[in-house]
């Protein structure tokens, strides 16, 4: 089997096919500098994230065919072959409240409360949404699929007694930046529905007093006039 690794090719003629286990061939007859993360090795950790053939992948659950072409995660600074600098995660999820603030314990919590905040719980932080998204790669300041998809989680936990902040810190450079392409849905290793819980939050901030500023009349009036070459407040 020949596969590349960034700009290294590599002949494997053992008879394997998983990612992982080639990466640790590889490293143990072919290139002992070569880098990369993993820990669990069950699908777990999310630590082992790479693109394969453009799709990101976790390495320990995917078997490769011939001429796979492996590269690091995308939107993430590169700190060496496929590693990448995670520190996004704790920064956005930080920086976006997605966690609880005033713990309730007077809230009844049913088991259809549970369920309906486990799906989203289900996240494990690999990246892989960020690295697929679309909007990280002309906006870094955009908070990203996997904080979005938390905050959500967090609106929706009936021990959480507001989310008035976590709201309120989504508005900019987040809720309403997602495009609603769904590319995050497609690799999220987790099964969660992201763009679901975008859209969820989306509808929750209009309930809630936001506004979709692509929607706001200055907006809508400065691209008509741009678009159509009058103001159509001089009717």
């Amino acid at each position: 089997m020949n596969i590349k690794i960034c700009d290294d090719n590599y002949t494997i003629d053992e008879k394997i096919d998983n990612l992982l286990d080639i990466l640790h061939y590889i490293k143990q007859h072919h290139n002992q500098s070569l880098t990369y993360r993993y820990s669990c090795k069950s699908g777990i950790c999310g630590s082992c994230a790479v693109r394969v053939n453009g799709v990101e992948k976790l390495a320990c659950l995917t078997n490769i065919k011939e001429q796979s072409e492996i590269l690091p995660l995308k939107n993430l600074p590169i700190i060496k072959d496929l590693v990448v600098n995670n520190t996004n995660i704790p920064s956005n999820l930080t920086k976006s409240a997605a966690y609880l603030e005033q713990l309730s314990s007077e809230n009844n919590i049913t088991q259809e409360d549970i369920e309906k905040i486990d799906i989203n719980s289900n996240c494990i932080l690999c990246n892989s949404c960020y690295s697929s998204c679309p909007v990280l790669e002309i906006n870094q300041d955009f908070i990203g699929p996997f904080a979005l998809a938390r905050v959500y989680r967090y609106t929706t936990d009936k021990k959480e007694t507001t989310y008035s902040t976590k709201l309120n810190s989504i508005q900019t450079n987040g809720v309403w930046d997602c495009t609603l392409c769904g590319a995050c849905d497609l690799v999220c290793p987790a099964n969660i529905p992201i763009k679901d819980s975008i859209i969820a939050l989306q509808n929750l901030s209009v309930q809630n007093g936001y506004e979709n500023p692509a929607f706001s009349s200055n907006s809508f009036d400065m691209g008509f006039q741009s678009d159509f070459g009058f103001d159509p407040n001089s009717f």
